[in-house]
């Protein structure tokens, strides 16, 4: 029989130490408790800090459980289950828009499209599931930037091309729009990153009020678009109704799954 790894098994010990009594510890604490040596509980501690596993608090010194361990605890919300209760919802928002309808998901530095719902005409169109969007530009990825930590840290150690010339790249300006982003409840791409392209896109939440998904609506900029929008009013200049939509629709999955925010 294959021995267990030492290295794992002491990894997850820590993090069993982290999940249960004060939630925050020293080094010293964690080491005690283990009875390994400082040295020892130390790499272990930057190794799992390293993957987001572990946080420490800068005035303290103290570790306790990071973003990214929280994030996989709430796996249990696969994505099929997610795509499932879903589909009424965003069959009646490509309905009632007029435009497609794309649900994604953090996975791998970018949005995965897990379900996709065909602009209600007979106009020709590509099937886009399995797709990987970028964070920094969509309206899908500025949501889940702006409620996921891991999906704004992937964002930021991450390449922010330009993807077309109203791509926001610089780091300033990209956490202050995260910061809008939070403040609204919703994001926008107009033709960040394609041209000719404008989205709009709104969180789905769990039961535990966590961040496990986006919906958006997208279409031509120029339908999606805004026709009394006034320079310097701070809103991307996108239509009020596909907001108010789109905010519906990520309100009633949310409940769906079991969010009672809402």
């Amino acid at each position: 029989m294959a021995k267990n790894i030492q290295s794992l098994e002491r990894a997850a010990a820590v993090l069993r130490l982290l999940a249960g009594g004060e939630r925050r510890l020293g080094l010293s604490d964690i080491a005690s408790s283990l009875g390994l040596a400082k040295g020892t509980a130390h790499g272990i501690l930057r190794t799992l800090q390293a993957e987001g596993f572990v946080e420490q608090e800068a005035a303290s010194g103290r570790y306790q459980l990071g973003a990214e361990l929280l994030r996989l605890g709430n796996s249990y919300l696969d994505v099929n289950e997610l795509r499932a209760r879903a589909l009424v919802w965003t069959d009646d928002l490509a309905r009632s828009s007029g435009e497609s309808v794309h649900l994604g998901v953090l996975h791998l530095g970018g949005v995965l499209i897990v379900h996709h719902v065909f602009r209600p005409d007979d106009s020709r169109q590509v099937l886009e599931v399995g797709a990987l969007q970028p964070l920094h530009s969509t309206a899908l990825g500025k949501v889940l930037c702006a409620f996921d930590p891991v999906a704004r840290q992937d964002a930021l150690d991450g390449e922010r091309r330009p993807l077309t010339p109203r791509t926001v790249v610089d780091p300033g300006a990209f956490e202050a729009e995260l910061a809008t982003v939070r403040e609204w409840g919703w994001a926008a791409d107009v033709e960040e990153t394609w041209d000719g392209v404008a989205a709009v896109a709104a969180p789905i939440r769990d039961r535990h009020s966590m961040v496990v998904g986006a919906v958006a609506v997208t279409g031509a900029a120029e339908r999606l678009r805004s026709a009394g929008a006034a320079p310097g009013e701070g809103r991307p200049a996108v239509r009020d109704d596909l907001v108010a939509a789109v905010r519906g629709c990520a309100r009633s999955v949310s409940r769906d799954i079991g969010n009672g925010r809402f």
